[in-house]
């Protein structure tokens, strides 16, 4: 088992740890890096501010169970309902207008990775595919590449902790970003998988400072709906962006601003 520093680990090391247990999986890779968002500097690595520090991550989330247990214990019925009509009011009034797109960061980057997955995965998911490719994930990025790009259909097992799902999500949001599919199916083996995978693709959208860097005409009119889907509805701007600033067909070209 590699050394492990609990004051400075990425995100996939947290989670790669917290689901090593004799309990299996009960933290998806997805929901640490929403909290680590949220939270931000009061559990980061004091060394590596994009690291975590897993003790204060620990105890964030003792507090937080804690601190929302007592708070609804406290209140009468009435003070939470009208606790709720205020927030639901002040969501409603604020950022209606989501304003210009941010001009894509690095042009070059995001045109190089057009038509080439391995390479997006090895410039956007730093994190996620940190090691070497094996040959058997060569081979299915090759097959995973033709199949986004020329169609066609393949079947291909591989041994658990692989990253075939880490793999999946990223060919999704590679079809997705540049267009090179109109609809995209990631099936998962239950309910709460398929959630979870979805989960997942979302936060990326959300929090991947690279991907926001270079995909403005996605990612920065996701983000400021700050994980609220009603809020599509309110976003003055929205709706026009998703039509002039939509991902382009299989044969035309991506553009933002």
């Amino acid at each position: 088992m590699p050394q492990i520093n609990p004051s400075s680990m990425r995100p996939v090391e947290v989670a790669r740890l917290i689901n090593s247990t004799e309990l299996g999986f009960v933290l998806p890779q997805a929901r640490i890096y929403r909290d680590f968002n949220r939270v931000g500097f009061r559990i980061a690595a004091s060394d590596n501010s994009q690291n975590i520090n897993l003790l204060k991550y620990i105890a964030w989330m003792y507090d937080q169970k804690h601190t929302l247990r007592d708070d609804v214990l406290g209140r009468s019925y009435e003070e939470r309902r009208e606790s709720e009509r205020q927030r639901q009011a002040e969501q409603s009034l604020s950022g209606r207008d989501i304003g210009p797109l941010p001009e894509v960061g690095n042009l070059r980057r995001k045109a190089e990775c057009e038509h080439n997955f391995r390479l997006f995965c090895d410039s956007y998911f730093q994190e996620t595919f940190s090691l070497e490719w094996s040959e058997d994930h060569i081979k299915v990025i090759v097959k995973i590449e033709t199949a986004v790009l020329s169609g066609g259909l393949f079947a291909l097992a591989l041994p658990r902790g692989m990253g075939m799902t880490s793999l999946a999500e990223a060919a999704c949001l590679w079809a997705m970003l540049y267009g090179h599919r109109e609809f995209v199916a990631l099936i998962g083996a239950t309910e709460s998988t398929a959630l979870e995978i979805l989960d997942s693709i979302k936060i990326e959208l959300d929090v991947n400072e690279l991907l926001a860097e270079d995909f403005p005409e996605v990612c920065y009119p996701v983000a400021q709906l700050d994980g609220i889907a009603n809020r599509c509805a309110g976003a003055e701007n929205l709706r026009r962006y998703a039509v002039y600033h939509h991902p382009p067909g299989r044969h035309g070209r991506y553009h933002s601003g």
